[in-house]
């Protein structure tokens, strides 16, 4: 029983850093007027931390302002990787 409990949580861990994000698959982060950050991922995709530091979830194709007047179009909510890239340094 214990063999299989190791096993498993073996197998989890790696699973886990399959989906760890890497900072340099960010494309470029753009500031909202409301003082939240939407960042573009390499692929299109999008993702939002609000303005206190958190991932957040913003529907796909909501029309956000930006700091400087422009109108951009949410595609993708990729909060996950987002909320990776936040914590990346506070998780094992």
């Amino acid at each position: 029983m214990l063999k299989k409990m190791l096993a498993i949580v073996a197998l989890s861990s790696l699973g886990v850093s399959a989906y760890a994000v890497d900072a340099s698959q960010v494309q470029k982060s753009i500031e909202l007027k409301d003082g939240s950050t939407v960042y573009i991922f390499k692929d299109g995709k999008m993702g939002m931390e609000d303005k206190y530091g958190r991932a957040t979830y913003m529907e796909s194709g909501h029309v956000m302002e930006t700091k400087d007047g422009k109108k951009i179009i949410m595609n993708g909510n990729e909060i996950w990787r987002v909320d990776e890239l936040l914590h990346k340094d506070h998780r094992g």
